[in-house]
């Protein structure tokens, strides 16, 4: 998003868009691309069989539920944990309350987390460890303890 070359799997295309003043109460499941402009209250996941599905949460997106797609851009706001079996983008303005589980993490300065940031090492689109499935280990308490001092 910011220069990075990280996008080489992600698709390009927006195939759905919930435009700004569209609310949406329910699940949403999709393939390809997503991009949220307007509020989801519900959980957003993607076509398994998709390991390209990119969900854009935009400036003035909010999601309030679970989101668990292979790639994500956060601008806007999300209420609830992020597995990203990929990678995640937060841009400046990003608010995220609830975990963030990541392969590739870009983070811009100015976005807040609220909620821990851990680290998975496949990239081979298998799901991501459910939060009662994870122990942080020591090793993952310092990673992010820099990221924070690198982000201030």
């Amino acid at each position: 998003m910011w220069g990075s070359s990280s996008k080489r799997n992600m698709t390009k295309k927006v195939d759905t868009l919930v435009s700004d003043g569209t609310r949406i109460e329910g699940d949403v499941t999709f393939h390809g691309g997503l991009h949220v402009d307007g509020t989801v209250n519900g959980n957003i996941t993607s076509d398994g069989a998709d390991a390209t599905a990119m969900l854009v949460v935009g400036a003035h997106g909010c999601v309030e539920g679970e989101v668990s797609v292979p790639n994500v851009i956060i601008s806007g706001i999300v209420t609830g944990d992020v597995r990203a079996q990929e990678s995640v983008e937060l841009g400046p303005h990003a608010q995220v309350t609830g975990n963030i589980y990541y392969t590739r993490i870009e983070v811009a300065m100015g976005a807040q987390v609220n909620g821990q940031m851990i680290h998975a090492t496949q990239g081979d689109g298998r799901a991501l460890p459910a939060p009662a499935d994870h122990e942080e280990s020591p090793q993952a308490a310092r990673r992010i303890e820099k990221l924070h001092v690198i982000d201030r």
